[in-house]
């Protein structure tokens, strides 16, 4: 890489920017993205945790109780993993590490976002089977995990690998 591939930040045309503006920059986009999505779990795991106190739920038979602790579970792993970013960057602000903690809650917001879709299978699983008295539940909730794993990932993923080969 060239000096003045360096001064944009990465290869190609594009901004023109130092590895700490670009990480700066890419850190706000990251806090942004996080907003969104630790709002809409927060929100599913505070209905997570109160469905256990109504009175329903002494009615579920094993497997929904099963279904509804593995939800519960995936619901807390799945906050861990979303406010993580936000603490790492606490502990390590200050210490010139800026472009590695991006790095890294960057990583630790895919994987949370791959927990969301756990997350939100598992839910939709044990809502469907109680709704519709288990018929045919698995398989609307396999294909939403589809539609999200689509948009989400699959998508994003096609776009930057588009990206790269017209770059070539």
């Amino acid at each position: 890489m060239t000096s003045e591939d360096e001064s944009r930040g990465s290869g190609g045309g594009g901004r023109r920017e130092s590895a700490e503006e670009r990480a700066d920059r890419r850190w706000g986009d990251l806090l942004q993205e996080l907003r969104v999505a630790q709002t809409g779990v927060q929100i599913l795991f505070g209905f997570l945790l109160t469905v256990v106190f109504q009175q329903r739920f002494t009615t579920l038979d094993g497997t929904n109780r099963h279904i509804y602790i593995v939800t519960v579970l995936l619901g807390a792993a799945t906050t861990g993993a979303l406010v993580g970013p936000v603490s790492m960057h606490r502990l390590l602000t200050g210490r010139r590490l800026k472009p590695e903690t991006v790095v890294l809650a960057s990583r630790l917001t895919v994987l949370g976002l791959f927990l969301l879709l756990c997350t939100m299978a598992s839910s939709l699983l044990l809502v469907l089977r109680i709704a519709m008295r288990d018929n045919g539940a698995a398989w609307l909730v396999g294909a939403l995990v589809v539609w999200f794993a689509l948009c989400w990932f699959a998508l994003p993923l096609w776009a930057r690998h588009r990206a790269n080969r017209d770059d070539r």
